[in-house]
C-alpha cells in the first residue's frame, strides 16, 4: 500500500492532468458517436463499458463496434441484388396465382423488395433429421454430378466416418472432371482441429477452395472478426440442393468436452428439387464472386423456369450485414405479427431484439399459441445465459419453453405460422444472426409445408421438458445475476 502511495505521488501533475482529460473526453465523444445507427440498448450496453473502463471499453468498440462489411463488399451485393432482380422479374407470381392470406402475400413482397429472390412454385422439399443420414444423402448426390458442385458450410472438420466420406465423394468428383467448388468461413473452420490438413486435401485433389471473410494483416484483409458466413449449401448440377443448419463435421463438432459429456448436435436440413436450387445457386455464386472475384453470376443471368418437381411454393432469404436491412429480421417479425392461432419456433440461440421479444409476447397475450424450443443446456456459455434472462418475460406472457434434454444440443432453425407458413435455414433469432452473419432462409408457404415441419418439431418435444414459471422463479439469485449480466454483453454489437 505503501509502495502504491509513493508511486502515486511520483507521477507527475500534468501527466494526471492529461489522462483525466483524456479519459473525460472518450467519454463526452462516444456518447454522440455510439449512439449513431444502433439500438438503443446496444448502445447503451457499449457506453456503460466505455464509462467504467474508458480505454479498454473504446478498444473493445473500435474493434468489434463496426457490424458492417467493407464497401466493397456490400456494393458487390448491391450489384449482385439488382442483377438477380432484373433476371427474374419474368418469374414472379402474381397474388391470383396461390391461395393465401394477404399477410402471406405481404410477407413475400417483404421478401423481394428486401432480398431480390421471387416466390416460385414447383419444389420438391424433404427434411431429414438424422445426422448421419443427411451427410449420406449429400454424398449420393455429390456421387451423381456430371457438371458442376457448389459447396458452402460455416464450419468442415474432417473425419473418418462423417465428413470424410462426403469430402472422399468430392475427390472423386473432381477426378472425374466434375467443377467442384468449396467455401468454407475462415475462422469458423480454423478453429477445428485439422484445418492445415483439410486445406492440404482440397489442394490435392484440385478442388478450388476458398476460406469466407479472411482475415490476414499481411493481405489487408481486416474487419470486425467476429463478423461471419454462417450459411450451408450444397448445390449439384443445378438440380438438387441442400440446405439447413448443419456444418460439414461430425455431430460432437470434434470438441473432447462434447465426446466426454456424451453431448451431439441435433440438426435440420433439406434437400430441395425444383426453382428454388437456382436461389439457392445464386446465393452460393454471390459469395464465391465475393471472395474470388470471379463472376459466376454470368451462368445465372438469364434464369429460366425449371419443370415442376414438386408442390411447394418457397422464396429464398439471404439476410447478413451485406444488406441496407436486417431482412430476416423484419421477416420474422412480421409472420410473427401475422400469427392468428398457433405458432413454433426452435432455435439453440434466442436472444432477441426489442422488437422479436415485443411480437412473440405480444402474439401469447392475444391468444395465439406461442411455443419456443431451445437446449436445456447451450454449448455457448454467455449466449445460453443472455437466453435464460428472457425466460421470465416470456413465460409470464404465456410462450410455452420446450428445453430439449440436456446433453444434446438443439441447433437446427426453424419456425411455423399457424398451417399457412415454414421457415428454416441458418439463422437462429438472436442479434447476432440478425447484424453480424451472413445467412440464408427458406420460406415455404401452405399446409403440407407446415405440417413436415411440424413433424419435425413434435419429434423434438417427445425429447424435451415444458419449462413453468415457478419453477423458472425458483432459481437462486446468483443464477438471475449471471443471466442478466450475458444479456448485457449480447447487446455489444
Amino acid at each position: 500500500m505503501f509502495d502504491a502511495l509513493v508511486l502515486w505521488e511520483m507521477i507527475p501533475p500534468w501527466l494526471l492532468a492529461a489522462a483525466w482529460i483524456i479519459d473525460v473526453a472518450i467519454r463526452v465523444v462516444m456518447l454522440g458517436i455510439v449512439p449513431g445507427n444502433r439500438r438503443p440498448t446496444t448502445a447503451m450496453a457499449w457506453l456503460l463499458a466505455i464509462f467504467f473502463l474508458p480505454i479498454i471499453g473504446l478498444a473493445l468498440f473500435l474493434l468489434f463496434g463496426n457490424f458492417r462489411l467493407s464497401q466493397r463488399r456490400i456494393q458487390r451485393q448491391k450489384d449482385v441484388n439488382a442483377r438477380v432482380l432484373e433476371a427474374t422479374r419474368h418469374l414472379d407470381i402474381d397474388d391470383s396465382d396461390f391461395d393465401a392470406p394477404d399477410w402471406v402475400k405481404s410477407a413475400l413482397a417483404l421478401n423481394r423488395n428486401l432480398g431480390a429472390f421471387p416466390v416460385q412454385e414447383g419444389n420438391a422439399v424433404e427434411f431429414i433429421t438424422d445426422y448421419h443420414g443427411s451427410l449420406r444423402a449429400m454424398t449420393e448426390a455429390i456421387d451423381s454430378a456430371r457438371q458442376y458442385i457448389n459447396v458452402q458450410f460455416y464450419i468442415v472438420g474432417d473425419d473418418e466416418e462423417y465428413a470424410g466420406p462426403l469430402l472422399d465423394a468430392l475427390d472423386a468428383a473432381a477426378a472425374r472432371g466434375v467443377k467442384v467448388r468449396f467455401l468454407f468461413d475462415h475462422l469458423g473452420t480454423l478453429r477445428i482441429k485439422g484445418f492445415s490438413k483439410l486445406k492440404q486435401r482440397l489442394d490435392a485433389a484440385g478442388i478450388e477452395w476458398r476460406a469466407m471473410l479472411p482475415l490476414s494483416l499481411r493481405r489487408r484483409q481486416w474487419r470486425r472478426p467476429d463478423l461471419r458466413n454462417h450459411r450451408k449449401i450444397l448445390v449439384v448440377d443445378g438440380e438438387v440442393a441442400f440446405t439447413g443448419s448443419q456444418n460439414l463435421i461430425e455431430p460432437g463438432y470434434k470438441r473432447a468436452s462434447a465426446h466426454a459429456a456424451g453431448r451431439e448436435w441435433v440438426e435440420l436440413m433439406a434437400r430441395v428439387r425444383g426453382p428454388l436450387v437456382t436461389g439457392l445457386d445464386v446465393v452460393f455464386a454471390t459469395d464465391w464472386s465475393q471472395e474470388t472475384d470471379e463472376n459466376l453470376m454470368e451462368d445465372l443471368a438469364t434464369v429460366t423456369p425449371e419443370r415442376p418437381k414438386g408442390h411447394i411454393t418457397g422464396q429464398v432469404v439471404p439476410s447478413g450485414p451485406g444488406f441496407e436491412t436486417e431482412n430476416n429480421l423484419r421477416l420474422f417479425t412480421t409472420l410473427i405479427y401475422a400469427a392468428t392461432e398457433r405458432l413454433t419456433i426452435t432455435s439453440p440461440y434466442f436472444v432477441p431484439d426489442d422488437s422479436l421479444l415485443y411480437a412473440m409476447t405480444t402474439a401469447a397475450q392475444r391468444g395465439v399459441e406461442v411455443e419456443l424450443f431451445v437446449s436445456e443446456t447451450g454449448d455457448q456459455l454467455l449466449v445460453h445465459h443472455a437466453q435464460q434472462s428472457y425466460y421470465t418475460q416470456l413465460l409470464t406472457a404465456g410462450v410455452k419453453i420446450y428445453r430439449y434434454r440436456s446433453p444434446m444440443v438443439l441447433h437446427s432453425k426453424c419456425f411455423t405460422v399457424d398451417k399457412e407458413v415454414a421457415v428454416f435455414g441458418s439463422s437462429n433469432m438472436d442479434m447476432r444472426s440478425f447484424s453480424l452473419n451472413l445467412e440464408v432462409s427458406v420460406m415455404l408457404l401452405g399446409a403440407t409445408a407446415v405440417a413436415e415441419v411440424t413433424r419435425v418439431q413434435n419429434e423434438y418435444r417427445s425429447s424435451s421438458t415444458l419449462l413453468t414459471l415457478d419453477q423458472w422463479r425458483a432459481r437462486p439469485p446468483l443464477a438471475r445475476w449471471v443471466d442478466n449480466v450475458a444479456r448485457l454483453t449480447a447487446t455489444l454489437q
